[in-house]
């Protein structure tokens, strides 16, 4: 009985993508079908593991290709762990996966549709691009009934029972008339081994009549010499490790010896995945023992902050019966991890001396790299000697730490940093005005967990590093201007507290402000008012809020206005209303929303015109 099902809104938009786009790289399509065959053999050799049954089914895998140029159809066979009907629905491509809508959402407005194919892991539906009609037959390992899986990509697909002899899957394209040179095997053995010659399996030619014929090196390609492979070879392997189509920013082989002895090939990406910072992002790296596959969702194999590095990681020293839930309590694992990072941490010292390529790394993995500073507690000075920062020092060039320690003045003792939402309106904040007068640089950080980092690295090397607010040093300026009078301003800051009393919870005199009448702090020790906001947006923050400190300038001719007026009773409506732009200004220098938008407007206009 044929069983007749309809695909999700969001995969009937996406192979309208799929099929409808123009590509020039149609030969992905194969590529994504052997890489799916290969992961199949792979689970099939680990299932072999723990299932007597399934091991007897795993003694000589390949993936066969067979051509037949006169039906104008070409079939991609495996003898892996197959799939039953549950399977079919739920789990070809990424069919239903929460990264459907984000592929159609970004397709929309992409121009490299293949990019997207693998960034977001549907290359199972590449297939479309070449194939009129797909048809899938396939039987899964240690069960009996084999399934036929059968679509046009137009909207539905149809399930029935089959018959197949054994386990595994068989995938026919029934080629569009513009796809017929993938029934020419002088081109499927470019294709092939120009881009699955890493694949560990046999990759294995139908010639009909004239018989097999074995395409690709069939080794895995960890276990080479590196001085054997060319540098197609590595990214190739990327395309199929990582499911990605862009080229590595960094490719790392090395073999590990001593107290534990692994092989690892790791990559760097030169993009961002989509879901880099989405909670239940899974790691991207493959443990195997002695080249058998174990699993790609062990906890802990990579920290946290680098879950971005992509590629495989083989031991000899575990056990291969070994749980996964043992493996992430296993001491051997621990050291693996701490090899690799530290490999990795090294390999990113090298490549920062090239500030342009280092960027691209940089502007890609930043954000989730800094992460480290907070998490990783034995490397966390140095993930901080490799992390980028922007500064007051210059508008267009990000600086390291040791950098900005360089040019640091000679009794500096101290790395000082401010927090917001954005650089540019942390230039122009107040609290820097001090500063670039005496021409002390201080950071402009702008990520949430720069709010948390700076609360647990607290000096780097012989430099502490202090939020502005906790300067120890004597920012006051010298001054050739008039100043208010002590006396008045005693009434001012009286004034001022009285009337945000309940905003502000002290208004102070300041030497620090050069240019702007007044800033707002916090008492020292208290958090930042950029976390506090962060903290407030998530609804995880509002029973400890910091005590707001409206900082006044003396020498500011609108200040010294407003203490002339201060004894005039026929001046204090004007002075309540300049005293609240005021602090309304001053809150809006910190990003923070003005207490009453529509009087701040009008009460601009109004003075804006008066001094026209």
């Amino acid at each position: 009985m044929t069983e007749k099902r309809e695909f999700q809104t969001e995969v009937t938009k996406l192979l309208d993508i799929v099929i409808n786009s123009l590509y020039s790289e149609k030969y992905i399509f194969l590529r994504e079908l052997i890489s799916n065959a290969s992961d199949a053999c792979d689970k099939l050799k680990y299932l072999a593991l723990t299932h007597p049954e399934a091991a007897k089914l795993s003694k000589s895998f390949k993936i066969t290709i067979t051509p037949d140029e006169k039906e104008n159809t070409l079939t991609v066979s495996d003898n892996g762990i197959g799939m039953n009907k549950d399977d079919l629905i739920n789990h070809i491509g990424t069919i239903a996966k929460s990264g459907t809508a984000d592929f159609v959402n970004n397709a929309k407005d992409n121009g490299s549709v293949v990019d997207l194919i693998g960034k977001f892991g549907v290359g199972f539906y590449s297939a479309f691009m070449v194939a009129k009609k797909v048809e899938i037959i396939t039987r899964k390992a240690e069960e009996d009934k084999a399934w036929k899986w059968v679509s046009d990509g137009l909207g539905g697909y149809e399930i029935s029972e089959a018959e197949r002899d054994s386990n595994g899957t068989d995938i026919k394209l029934f080629l569009k008339d513009d796809a017929k040179d993938f029934t020419d095997t002088i081109y499927l053995r470019h294709v092939i081994r120009t881009y699955s010659d890493h694949v560990e399996y046999p990759i294995v030619l139908n010639l009909g009549k004239a018989g097999e014929e074995t395409v690709n090196t069939a080794s895995a390609l960890w276990t080479r010499n590196k001085a054997e492979i060319t540098k197609e070879q590595y990214k190739e392997f990327y395309h199929h490790i990582s499911k990605n189509f862009d080229d590595p920013w960094l490719t790392l082989h090395f073999k590990a010896e001593g107290s534990i002895e692994y092989t690892a090939l790791l990559y760097i990406p030169s993009t961002a995945p989509y879901d880099l910072f989405q909670p239940d992002r899974q790691q991207s790296l493959k443990l195997y023992v002695n080249k058998v596959f174990v699993s790609d969702k062990i906890e802990g194999l990579m920290p946290a902050y680098l879950r971005f590095v992509k590629g495989v990681i083989d031991s000899s020293d575990l056990p291969l019966n070994i749980s996964r839930e043992m493996l992430q309590q296993s001491t051997l694992l621990a050291k693996i991890r701490q090899g690799t990072v530290s490999r990795i941490l090294k390999e990113l010292k090298k490549r920062c001396a090239d500030y342009a390529d280092y960027l691209k790394f940089w502007q890609a993995f930043g954000i989730a790299f800094k992460e480290g500073i907070y998490e990783d507690f034995s490397n966390r000075e140095e993930v901080a000697g490799l992390s980028l920062f922007a500064s007051t020092a210059d508008n267009e060039k990000l600086t390291t730490l040791d950098e900005y320690i360089s040019r640091a003045k000679a009794d500096q003792k101290a790395i000082y940093y401010i927090t917001g939402d954005d650089v540019p309106t942390l230039r122009n904040n107040p609290q820097l005005e001090a500063f670039k007068e005496k021409g002390i640089e201080v950071l402009l950080l702008t990520d949430p967990i720069d709010e948390f980092w700076t609360q647990t690295l607290t000096t780097y090397k012989t430099f502490a590093i202090k939020h502005i607010s906790q300067a120890d040093i004597d920012l006051k300026v010298e001054r050739k201007e008039a100043k208010a009078g002590d006396g008045d301003l005693q009434k001012l800051t009286a004034l001022m507290a009285d009337m945000f009393k309940s905003e502000v919870g002290k208004v102070e005199v300041t030497e620090k402000l050069t240019k702007s009448p007044a800033a707002l702090n916090v008492e020292n020790g208290q958090m930042s008012i950029h976390l506090e906001r962060l903290m407030r947006n998530h609804q995880q923050q509002t029973a400890f809020a910091s005590t707001r400190i409206l900082e006044i300038n003396p020498y500011h001719p609108l200040i010294i206005k407003l203490c002339d007026m201060i004894s005039d009773d026929a001046k204090k409506a004007e002075i309540s209303e300049v005293s609240r732009l005021i602090l309304d200004q001053a809150k809006i220098a910190e990003g923070e929303a003005v207490s009453d938008p529509s009087f701040f407007a009008e009460k601009m206009s109004e003075y804006i015109l008066k001094g026209m």
